[in-house]
C-alpha cells in the first residue's frame, strides 16, 4: 500500500506501474485522451461504436434484472435497473444504489453491471442502477437531483408531506422491501468518477434531510469532489495533481473541460457544494463509512486524498483507501484485460464487503 500520509509524496504516486507503461508502449497513437474529442455527440458516437463490439452478456443464473421508469421531482421519467438474487438470502438482502460515471455527460446503465452482478452473487445484494440525466441536454444540478430522487424512490414509497412538496413520486414507487431488499442488512451507495461525485453529494443530502433508513456506507471510485475553481486556500498547496497531470492519459484537463463546459458551463456555479462537495455548507461530519479507490496518475487524485483525510481526521468518519500508483483515471474500463483492472474490480467488491461489515 502506497504511503498517503505525507502530501509531499503524492506526486510520486503518478508513476510506477510497469504493466501500464507496457500498455502505453504498445499503443501506436499513444495513450487515449478523451480531450481529443471536440464535442459530446462525437464522443458518445465513439463510445457506442466501441461498446457495439462487445455486447453485455445476459444475467448469470440466479440473478434477476428488471428495468423500470420512475418519476423525478419535475415529473420527468428516468430509467432504473434493479438487480437482485432470484432467491433472497435467508438473512435478508442488503440494499445498494449505484451511479455510473462519464463526466456527467456520457455513460449509462450497462457501465456498472459487471460490478453489480458480482455484488448480487457474492453478497446477495439488491442493487438499483440509476440512469440520471446528463449534459449537454440537461444542465447542473440535474444529475445530483435525479440521483437523490431515485435513491429516495427506493426507500420512501409513502413519503411524509414535507417530502411530497419537494418530490413527485410515481404511483408505482416501491419501497426497499418490495424490491426484495432489507436496508437494515446494509444500505450502500456508490459510483465511479462523476458517479463518485454524485455518491458524495447524495451522502450529504441524505444526512442533512435526516432520512431513514440511514445510509451505512459509500464507495467512491476515482471521485471528483471539488472543482479546481473552488479549491479552498487552506488546501491549495496540497492540491497539485491538476498541475502535475494536465496532460494525463484518459482524463486530461482538456477532457475535463469538455465535460464541465457541457454540464455546468457557468464557472462560478462549479463552486456549488452539489458540484464540489468538499465545500459542503453544513460540514462533512456524521457520514457513513466510506471507501475510496484513487488512481495515482489521475488529476482528481489530490482532491480525493484531501477529502478522505478531512472525513477521517477532522470528523472521525471511518474510511479506507485503495491506491493505484502509476495508473490513470478509468484505466480498468478501457483496458479490462490488464491484471490491474482485475484487481481494481476485485477491490471494489471487497470494498462493499467491508462496508457491509461496518453497519
Amino acid at each position: 500500500m502506497a504511503d498517503i500520509s505525507n502530501p509531499s509524496t503524492w506526486p510520486s504516486l503518478a508513476t510506477g506501474d510497469a504493466e501500464w507503461d507496457g500498455v502505453v508502449k504498445s499503443l501506436p497513437d499513444g495513450p487515449p485522451d478523451i480531450g481529443a474529442f471536440t464535442d459530446i455527440p462525437s464522443l458518445r458516437q465513439f463510445v457506442a461504436a466501441a461498446k457495439g463490439q462487445s455486447s453485455l452478456p445476459p444475467a448469470p443464473a440466479g440473478i434477476k434484472e428488471e428495468e423500470r421508469q420512475i418519476s423525478m421531482r419535475d415529473g420527468h421519467k428516468i430509467a432504473v435497473r434493479i438487480h437482485g438474487p432470484e432467491k433472497a438470502p435467508s438473512g435478508g438482502s442488503p440494499l445498494g444504489v449505484l451511479y455510473h460515471g462519464g463526466g456527467w455527460c456520457i455513460g449509462g446503465l450497462d457501465d456498472e453491471v459487471p460490478l453489480i452482478r458480482r455484488l448480487v452473487s457474492d453478497y446477495g445484494m439488491t442493487v438499483v442502477n440509476v440512469d440520471y440525466r446528463m449534459g449537454p441536454e440537461y444542465k447542473f444540478p440535474a444529475a445530483s437531483d435525479d440521483c437523490f430522487d431515485a435513491t429516495k424512490w427506493v426507500c420512501l414509497p409513502n413519503p411524509p408531506i414535507f417530502v411530497v412538496s419537494l418530490l413527485i413520486f410515481s404511483k408505482a414507487a416501491e419501497n426497499a422491501s418490495a424490491l426484495g431488499a432489507d436496508p437494515s442488512k446494509g444500505f450502500i451507495i456508490g459510483g465511479n468518477s462523476a458517479g463518485g461525485n454524485l455518491t458524495a453529494v447524495v451522502s450529504l443530502l441524505w444526512r442533512d434531510a435526516n432520512i431513514t433508513p440511514k445510509l451505512t456506507g459509500a464507495l467512491l471510485k476515482v471521485p471528483a469532489v471539488c472543482s479546481p475553481v473552488g479549491y479552498p486556500e487552506k488546501y491549495r498547496k496540497e492540491l497539485q495533481s491538476w498541475d502535475q497531470l494536465e496532460f494525463a492519459a484518459i482524463l486530461s484537463r482538456k477532457a475535463f473541460d469538455l465535460f464541465m463546459n457541457n454540464y455546468i458551463p457557468d464557472v462560478e456555479q462549479r463552486k456549488d457544494p452539489r458540484m464540489s462537495p468538499l465545500l459542503w455548507k453544513t460540514g462533512l461530519q456524521d457520514l457513513p463509512p466510506q471507501v475510496f479507490q484513487i488512481c495515482g496518475a489521475d488529476p482528481l487524485r489530490d482532491e480525493a486524498l484531501v477529502y478522505e483525510r478531512i472525513l477521517r481526521e477532522d470528523h472521525g468518519v471511518k474510511t479506507k483507501v485503495e491506491m493505484y500508483p502509476g495508473l490513470p483515471h478509468g484505466f480498468w474500463s478501457l483496458f479490462p484485460q490488464m491484471k490491474a483492472s482485475e484487481k481494481f474490480m476485485d477491490d471494489s467488491v471487497k470494498a462493499v464487503g467491508w462496508l457491509l461489515e461496518q453497519k
